[in-house]
């Protein structure tokens, strides 16, 4: 049993090996899928957001919040440079939350590495951008 896996194995890797790497292929659509494409694209444009979840870094209501906020944001910065982070004014709070995650699972696991310089840390849902595509 295991010579007939092995075998199939190394037959697949072998058809693999030796496939053709060129070629060229038609593609036959209709035209509307350009049109809705376009339309995808204007809508894209005007609001690229939609829900997703984010990570609650700080909080704070006063005088000097905004301070606090841009301070904190400033360390989250140095701290996990390949995190965006969104510094927002909800009367009469300044919220600092990070990242644009599709599912609660991508957010949960940035957490583990977000919680232990920034203890008060929480995964919430919010409205969050798109990614970007070149």
């Amino acid at each position: 049993m295991k010579r007939l896996v092995s075998l199939s194995a190394l037959m697949m890797i072998a058809a693999f090996a030796f496939a053709q790497s060129s070629g060229s292929m038609n593609i036959n659509q209709d035209s509307r899928i350009d049109d809705l494409i376009a339309k995808q694209r204007r809508l894209y444009a005007v609001d690229s957001s939609f829900n997703g979840y984010r990570i609650h870094i700080f909080m704070e209501i006063g005088n000097e919040a905004l301070k606090h906020a841009e301070e904190v944001k400033s360390q989250f910065e140095k701290a996990f440079p390949d995190i965006p982070v969104y510094l927002t004014y909800a009367e009469p709070y300044f919220r600092l939350r990070a990242g644009d995650f599709r599912n609660r699972v991508e957010a949960e696991r940035s957490l583990r590495r977000i919680k232990p310089r920034f203890k008060e840390a929480f995964v919430t849902a919010d409205m969050i951008y798109r990614p970007k595509f070149d």
